[in-house]
């Protein structure tokens, strides 16, 4: 079983950055990806990007390419989320989840952990 644990949320102005971790304990071995969500009120759920553990790339959405950025520490078991010149419409509790699928995109449902999320507000 995976626990996750982010943080690193919280308001800051239009064009400011912040940098969310996800901390993941218990039995990592079968993880292939750990991925980032976010999800604003009234609305679903989106992929933001995600670490393939056992490639060891990343990748992120088209709509934060440029602005966010994911890199991990294998000593700490730490993803972490860059979100740099960001916008209102990033606003959302931003979460982590791991899944066993490795080498492809997993589904939403192919997720089994999930943290409890950290909220990120940004001001015009």
């Amino acid at each position: 079983q995976v626990q996750l644990m982010e943080s690193g949320g919280g308001s800051v102005q239009a064009g400011g950055s912040l940098r969310l971790s996800c901390v993941a304990s218990g039995d990592t071995s079968n993880t292939g990806f750990m991925g980032w969500f976010r999800q604003a009120p009234g609305k679903q759920r989106e992929g933001v990007g995600g670490f393939y553990t056992r490639l060891g790339t990343t990748l992120v959405s088209d709509s934060v390419k440029g602005r966010f950025t994911i890199s991990q520490d294998n000593n700490k078991n730490t993803v972490y989320l860059q979100m740099n010149n960001l916008k209102p419409e990033d606003s959302a509790m931003y979460y982590c989840a791991t899944s066993p699928v490795a080498g492809r995109l997993p589904k939403l449902y192919e997720y089994n952990a999930w943290g409890q999320g950290t909220r990120v507000t940004v001001s015009p």
